[in-house]
């Protein structure tokens, strides 16, 4: 048995319902040389309470607090416990979701048979907020092995240049390389540490992949991917044209040219402003509901035509309705 520590990043806001099961997960791995550094993001409830009073019973868990920074300061957070870390190896694990009891075991023996990977990631399991019921499996796509392993280096770019197909909870990190380019980032407004870190990640090493779940992801409906839908595609549209630009010959090379990126986010933005607009009108908010939908069609040329129609047919059922 490998006897490196690792470390193990879990940043937590509000989740009273949840820590101590999350916690829990962690003093259940088979692999037991480990340190949970646990960074409570000033919670208004219970969370730190907990967290502590579960510290004193096992001197590998470090709890943390600290004046709230929120997810557009996520970075900030991520760094610090970074900071605080002693371990050959850094895992990520939120305070709201769980690992299967083997997980550190797989990844440790995966990073130390294969010196030149620089990360190791898996599936995962998407549940509903009490985990009681399965809702996805992580990643739902079957790509090429070439981009689960990125191997050849840079080859998980295919993807991560238009989304992230590599769940947070299941990445497991050698520190080295981490550090070398500068911890977690945080960049363009996004309330994310993960798709920018792994982005650069990948053109530092190969990965390594366990294709069996590593854990159960909490899906709640206040995420920030519901919640700042719009501006994280935009943001993400930024995220990829830099990375692009920093790596222009390999995408050419992918067939991933600018236009290309530019034509896949806006039409997410058709389709999402479209969507916004129905969640609107479900609040029966009329007005950004009509703004919504007005954006969906004359934003970003011709892209989703068929969406525009929906949009344009849901703007004069609003007007209809509005001279009646």
């Amino acid at each position: 048995m490998y006897s490196h520590l690792v470390s193990i990043i879990s940043p937590t806001y509000n989740h009273e319902k949840y820590i101590a099961e999350c916690i829990q997960s962690v003093l259940s791995q088979t692999y037991t040389n480990w340190e949970m550094i646990i960074v409570d993001d000033g919670s208004t409830d219970s969370t730190l309470s907990i967290a502590k009073k579960i510290a004193l019973t096992d001197s590998r868990l470090k709890v943390y607090t600290q004046e709230n920074k929120g997810i557009f300061r996520l970075s900030e957070t991520y760094n610090f416990a970074l900071s605080k870390s002693e371990g050959k190896y850094v895992a990520v694990l939120e305070g709201d979701d769980v690992w299967v009891p083997e997980k550190l075991t797989l990844q440790v023996e995966s990073l130390e048979n294969n010196q030149e990977a620089v990360l190791s990631w898996g599936q995962a399991i998407g549940s509903s907020f009490d985990l009681k019921k399965d809702i996805n499996l992580l990643p739902i796509i079957k790509y090429d092995s070439a981009v689960f392993y990125n191997n050849p280096v840079k080859s998980a770019l295919k993807v991560l240049a238009f989304t992230n197909h590599i769940p947070a909870l299941t990445v497991f990190i050698r520190k080295s390389v981490l550090l070398k380019i500068g911890g977690f980032n945080q960049c363009f407004g996004l309330p994310l540490v993960d798709l920018p870190t792994w982005q650069q990640l990948a053109i530092e090493g190969s990965f390594t992949y366990i294709d069996k779940p590593l854990g159960r992801w909490r899906i709640t409906t206040n995420q920030a991917t519901k919640t700042y839908n719009i501006e994280m595609i935009k943001g993400v549209k930024k995220l990829a044209i830099q990375l692009y630009n920093n790596n222009r010959l390999f995408l050419n090379d992918l067939k991933i040219t600018e236009h290309k990126l530019n034509k896949h986010f806006d039409a997410r933005l058709v389709v999402n402003h479209y969507k916004l607009g129905m969640y609107n009108l479900s609040r029966a908010d009329v007005y950004s509901a009509k703004a919504e939908f007005l954006n969906s069609i004359k934003l970003h040329g011709l892209i989703k035509p068929l969406w525009k129609l929906k949009s344009i047919y849901r703007l004069a059922l609003l007007v209809l309705n509005a001279s009646n």
